[in-house]
């Protein structure tokens, strides 16, 4: 009799046991763990336009320092800690991320981040260009991890990827980038359709304090026309350059089908009221046939990103009198 009772508690202890080893290592069955930074494929080296940066963890606190950036970062499901307005009069962030940059530290200017707080905000990881800061590139990569791209506007989407890397986030930004792409070319289409099976042509003009500018595929706004397959006029086919400047004289380069207007700065410095009042501008195509499109230069100049790039979308189906594709 002993010995069977001797046989039950040692198998009610041997029970015990094992149940508790099991909820030891089974843990919550609800919640599954939080990924490691190894999962997430930390520490990494990134290679960009300043050399190459290793980044030991995931980061979460990233700073800033252009528009692009603070596009990009808000692609990939990253709010920064702190970013850079780029308006030099009322020095808010442009429209397409001012929302989602609410209450979000500016750093700026621009052209001389303040380092000092940058330093205080303890960031992970710093993103910008080799355009806009290479001078203090080596001041900024003391206090974080620090990746640049070459320009701020040309190979953008490139540039979304390289930063999407230094985060970790390639999936998302892959994802936003797709869907845009396929937006683009569903708006050439549903462009082309409305006019018989011929794309017009379109033209971007920007007027500024000096010479009127005529910008070039390889521009933001261009890059978005050239994705959605859009023709431009002689004037806008140069591959080498961002943008090209012309007189009053030579307005008439400014001619296609549709001509979006954009103007940075006070209005009083730039040559648009004066372009805009004389007989070369008024013997436009555009102009005879009311299709000259005032726009934001918030979206088409600095807007740079996949946000951007979608209201420039928008913008074009509205002056051609197309559905805007989903």
């Amino acid at each position: 009799m002993r010995s069977a009772l001797l046989r039950r508690l040692t198998a009610a202890l041997a029970l015990g046991a094992v149940l508790g080893l099991t909820a030891a290592c089974g843990g919550d069955t609800d919640t599954d763990p939080a990924p490691t930074d190894a999962a997430a494929g930390f520490p990494r080296t990134v290679p960009h336009a300043m050399g190459s940066t290793t980044i030991k963890t995931r980061p979460e606190r990233v700073v800033v320092l252009d528009t692009p950036e603070a596009s990009a970062a808000l692609l990939a499901g990253v709010k920064p800690i702190a970013a850079v307005s780029v308006d030099p009069v009322n020095k808010t962030y442009p429209a397409h991320v001012r929302a989602e940059l609410d209450g979000v530290p500016d750093v700026g200017p621009l052209a001389e981040p303040n380092i000092d707080k940058i330093l205080s905000l303890k960031p992970d990881l710093i993103i910008s260009s080799k355009q806009r800061h290479e001078k203090i590139y080596d001041r900024l990569s003391q206090i974080a991890p620090t990746v640049f791209a070459a320009t701020p506007g040309s190979g953008w989407q490139q540039n979304i990827s390289l930063f999407a890397q230094a985060m970790g986030r390639e999936k998302e930004a892959e994802a936003a980038l797709t869907a845009y792409k396929a937006r683009a070319k569903a708006l050439g289409e549903a462009v082309k359709a409305k006019n018989n099976g011929t794309m017009p042509t379109f033209s971007i003009v920007r007027f500024v304090d000096g010479p009127t500018r005529l910008y070039q595929p390889s521009s933001f706004s261009g890059t978005v026309l050239a994705d959605a397959g859009l023709a431009r006029p002689a004037s806008q086919q140069d591959a080498t350059a961002v943008m090209t400047e012309i007189g009053p004289e030579l307005i008439e380069k400014a001619d296609a089908d549709y001509v979006f207007v954009c103007a940075y700065g006070d209005p009083a410095k730039t040559q648009q009221a004066a372009v805009q009042a004389s007989p070369l501008w008024n013997s436009l195509t555009a102009v005879k046939n009311q299709r000259i499109v005032p726009v934001s230069d918030d979206t088409w100049m600095t807007g740079i990103g996949v946000q951007g790039a979608h209201l420039i979308l928008d913008d074009i189906a509205k002056a051609v009198g197309v559905d805007a594709p989903r």
